[in-house]
C-alpha cells in the first residue's frame, strides 16, 4: 500500500467533519473565512507528536494574530484526544480521524520507513489553507522537531 494522491498548492482542501477532543463536530468548510493550519501527526502522547503539538501550542498566539486557526488530526480515538489536550494544556483543536479516511483524502497515510522497516502509518504532513478553502502549502514528511518554526518561516512570521 502507498500514499493516496498527495494534493498540491492550488487545489481545494477537501472538505470533512471529524469529531475533536471534546467530541464536538468540527467541519473545515465552516473555517472559510479564515487561514487554516492542518496538521496530521502519527499518534497523541508519543514523544515527536507531543513535541509538534506543543511547538504549535507555544506558537498558537503568533500564529492567531495572523489570522491562523491550528487544527491537528490523528487516527487516536477521542477519549486519548481528551488526555492529550489535557495533559499537554493543547489550546487548539484535535480532531479524530480512527478509520484514517481523512488521511486519505489528504494523502497524508500509507508507507513509510521506521527505524528500518517499512510500515503503513501516519504520514506527518501539514496544510496551510486560505480563506477561500485552497491549499497555498502541502507539506509532506515533515519533521515533528522544529517543524514549527520552519512553517512559521514559510508564513513569513518568524521571530
Amino acid at each position: 500500500m502507498t500514499a493516496s494522491t498527495r494534493l498540491e498548492p492550488g487545489q481545494n482542501a477537501p472538505d470533512f467533519t471529524l469529531p475533536d477532543q471534546d467530541g464536538r463536530p468540527l467541519t473545515l468548510s465552516e473555517l472559510h473565512g479564515r487561514k487554516v493550519v492542518v496538521y496530521f501527526y502519527p499518534e497523541a502522547m508519543t514523544p515527536g507528536c507531543t513535541t509538534q503539538a506543543c511547538d504549535f501550542r507555544d506558537n498558537l498566539g503568533r500564529l492567531q494574530a495572523a489570522g491562523y486557526e491550528v487544527v491537528g488530526i490523528s487516527r487516536d480515538e477521542v477519549p486519548k484526544l481528551a488526555e492529550f489536550a489535557a495533559h499537554d494544556h493543547l489550546t487548539f483543536r484535535i480532531l479524530s480521524d480512527p478509520e484514517h479516511r481523512i488521511h486519505d483524502l489528504y494523502g497524508a497515510y500509507g508507507e513509510k520507513n521506521l527505524y528500518g522497516k517499512t510500515v503503513v502509518s501516519a504520514l506527518r504532513s501539514t496544510f496551510v489553507i486560505d480563506e477561500r478553502g485552497v491549499i497555498v502549502q502541502a507539506l509532506y514528511n515533515v519533521k515533528a522537531t522544529g517543524h514549527v518554526d520552519m512553517l512559521l518561516k514559510r508564513l513569513g512570521l518568524a521571530a
